[in-house]
């Protein structure tokens, strides 16, 4: 029996993104088993893989001590293969016959890209998700019988947050009799802990509009429900990622995070940013990143418009 070791992120977002690598290794060795360390949030994105045979969730610890803690679990077993994508120490101090270590991210290479060429093969793998049976039953017992699109108006920074009238405002735009999908639901996703912020824009519409299911699902649940939609929009976040890996059509928003390393990956995904960069947003005079509000009001509602309404055309149209 051979073993592989894959440490991978503790964010959601990702987690997602090191899953094309993750199925690649699966597809050239099938029979393998594999053991996972990611963080506990991002743990659910692997439940439901056959192959895994144990999650190691890691907590971070002051001075790094999360990492002599997960090589005390893993040092006594011989490793086939070590995939570190944290660019630790630990797969140096491991006995392994083959050794993935990540090196450190290249400014202009999208973390996909930059995972993937891991793999050495000719063509970059594409992330994907697993979701369970129970998953996704739990999405069918409420997700809407008739068209939907999931709004994911949350992020995990406020600054990175695009205003909720006007993810409100969009939405509607988009079901309306004139927009791309007249007279879809409006399904609203996010974590129980992010439902102040949705909040904003579940204000502005109205009940009949829209479906609320903010902490209402575990987050591959969750999944489940984006992968029967027939669009996402989100801010730059996990569930934009998820969107992406699952093929449904994406339209991601961003500011003050790099879009050359995070934008939606996909044939059926786009952007559209601020028209102030990066660099300007974060390197502003007064700049704090624990103090500051919402970096996204450069970014319009007719601007974000075009870009859902260019993406739709070039999906009719293939």
């Amino acid at each position: 029996m051979t073993r592989t070791l894959f440490i991978t992120s503790t964010r959601i977002g990702d987690a997602v993104l090191s899953s094309g690598l993750l199925a690649h290794l699966i597809q050239i060795s099938p029979e393998t088993k594999i053991t996972v360390a990611c963080g506990e949030e991002a743990a659910p994105i692997f439940h439901a893989v056959r192959e895994i045979e144990k999650i190691i969730t890691i907590k971070k610890l002051p001075w790094g001590m999360h990492w002599p803690k997960l090589w005390s679990q893993l040092v006594f077993k011989r490793w086939n293969t070590v995939v570190d994508l944290r660019s630790s120490a630990i797969a140096w101090l491991l006995i392994a016959n083959c050794r993935l270590v990540l090196k450190r991210r290249k400014r202009d290479v999208h973390r996909v890209i930059e995972i993937g060429s891991l793999a050495k093969t000719s063509e970059i793998p594409d992330p994907r998700l697993w979701i369970s049976k129970d998953c996704e039953a739990s999405a069918n017992a409420v997700i809407p019988k008739d068209n939907f699109i999931v709004i994911a108006p949350t992020a995990n920074w406020k600054g990175k947050q695009w205003p909720g009238e006007r993810f409100a405002d969009l939405a509607y735009r988009v079901v309306s009799e004139r927009g791309i999908i007249p007279k879809a639901k409006i399904v609203v996703l996010g974590a129980e802990s992010e439902r102040i912020q949705a909040k904003s824009m579940m204000d502005k519409l109205s009940d009949n509009h829209f479906i609320d299911l903010v902490g209402k699902l575990e987050l591959m649940a969750s999944a489940a429900v984006i992968r029967k939609a027939s669009l996402f929009i989100g801010n730059d976040s996990a569930l934009m990622h998820i969107a992406a890996a699952l093929g449904v059509p994406t339209l991601g928003l961003f500011g003050p995070s790099r879009e050359e390393h995070y934008a939606p990956w996909g044939k059926n995904c786009t952007f559209q940013r601020t028209t102030l960069s990066y660099d300007e947003l974060v390197g502003a005079e007064g700049y704090d990143h624990l103090k500051t509000d919402t970096l996204m009001h450069t970014l319009s509602v007719d601007m974000a418009e075009e870009a859902v309404n260019k993406l739709w055309l070039k999906i009719k149209n293939k």
